[in-house]
């Protein structure tokens, strides 16, 4: 596969990339309220998430998904349900003033919640479905550059992701982080998976 398609396709999709959804919302709302070992766990389980859907549209699950409108808003409401639960506990540690995203065993989870996001959501298997079929030659090995172009989409929201996760994690550090601050920080964070929800459900 020649350069060229690779990088026109990494032109194609970093708008999407770069637009806020609820896998990014995701990883800022953890950065926020857990700080940049959270966020980077967060970004991890995304990734793993879009990996799944990598492999999910090469066995032809992704197609099948598409193809059933129940299947494929099935998912996008165990999505919507699933950053609801989120948000409502977040929101709940901010008004409570338990803390439990400092918690330090609850940081790991972190890794599985950014999974359970990007799994659930239904846009992810649509760049497999929509973009990445048009940039592969039919003349070449299709699984050679399908694992390619699925490594360009990954590494780029791996790069984009990590470094907003840092960066909310670096503004989150400034000033104290005293507990009046760690419940506001719960509370923006759980305001954003909020907003991600909705978003999700909207789409």
């Amino acid at each position: 596969m020649d350069a060229t398609r690779s990088i026109l396709f990494a032109a194609t999709v970093l708008p999407l990339v770069c637009t806020p959804g609820p896998d990014l919302i995701y990883i800022a709302a953890q950065a926020l309220s857990g700080g940049r070992k959270a966020a980077l766990r967060a970004n991890a389980g995304v990734m793993l998430g879009y990996v799944t859907h990598a492999v999910l549209a090469a066995l032809g699950v992704a197609a099948l998904l598409a193809a059933s409108p129940f299947l494929f808003e099935a998912l996008r409401w165990c999505g919507v349900t699933y950053l609801t639960y989120l948000a409502i506990r977040m929101i709940w540690s901010a008004i409570a003033g338990k803390g439990i995203s400092m918690n330090p065993n609850a940081s790991p989870a972190s890794l599985a919640r950014g999974f359970m996001t990007s799994f659930f959501n239904p846009k992810g298997l649509l760049v497999y479905l929509a973009i990445l079929p048009n940039f592969m030659n039919p003349g070449e090995p299709i699984a050679q550059q399908a694992i390619l172009l699925s490594g360009v989409f990954v590494g780029l929201c791996a790069l984009v992701y990590g470094a907003v996760g840092i960066a909310v994690a670096a503004i989150g550090r400034v000033g104290t982080v005293r507990a009046s601050y760690q419940r506001v920080a719960d509370g923006i964070a759980g305001g954003l998976l909020a907003f991600a929800a909705v978003s999700m459900a909207r789409s």
